[in-house]
């Protein structure tokens, strides 16, 4: 009797292991298809942020991470991609938050050439209404593109506003808010290179951040 309990109880304890240890191999290599899929998926978004040929750097590897809720929308730390062109600033892509939308935050990334001209705003996560505010979406309508080669004249340029509240930015029937917000943000994003570019010069790179 103990023997055969002895003997069900060493193949339970090596089920067990055995079953653990699948399960840890599983994570294992999910984790990494995970992460590769990722770093697919960004490479693909910054290919598009900025106009061909305007780089030669790996700009997944010219990562910045910089924390200022001034300029970015919130307390959390924001990468930017500095492009070279040889050794040369050719352009900047920032991630930044729109905090005030209609649903909540709007997650965007904004493409900035060397000139301070807008290439590209992309929306990267939100939660607008269906029918009205989402229409910030490319997927949705081609409002975002109305950024697409804009500049800013200093803080008080009017035009950074929509048309609503004397801007030059369509606005939503029935949704002006989100429009609002995401018009804001980009302007904020666009006086953090003006006004203060030592801040992403001076942020640490991403992988030195822990």
């Amino acid at each position: 009797m103990l023997a055969s309990l002895r003997k069900n109880g060493i193949r339970l304890a090596l089920f067990a292991i055995g079953c653990t240890a699948l399960v840890a191999i599983t994570d294992h290599f999910t984790r990494q298809q995970i992460a590769f899929q990722e770093s697919e998926n960004l490479q693909q978004k910054l290919s598009q942020m900025l106009p061909p040929g305007s780089y030669d750097n790996e700009l997944s590897n010219s990562c910045r991470l910089l924390i200022n809720p001034d300029y970015l929308g919130d307390n959390r730390p924001h990468p930017i991609y500095v492009a070279r062109k040889g050794s040369k600033v050719s352009g900047l892509i920032i991630e930044s938050i729109a905090p005030n939308g209609y649903s909540g935050a709007i997650r965007l990334l904004t493409g900035i050439t060397a000139d301070g001209k807008i290439s590209r705003v992309q929306v990267l996560e939100h939660r607008e209404t269906p029918g009205l505010g989402d229409k910030i979406d490319r997927s949705k309508s081609s409002w975002i593109d109305s950024f697409n080669n804009q500049s800013l004249h200093g803080a008080t340029d009017p035009r950074w506003a929509v048309k609503r509240d004397g801007g030059m930015f369509d606005a939503f029937t029935g949704a002006t808010i989100t429009p609002r917000a995401v018009v804001a943000a980009v302007k904020r994003v666009l006086l953090l290179v003006q006004e203060q570019p030592a801040l992403i010069e001076q942020a640490k790179s991403c992988q030195e951040s822990p």
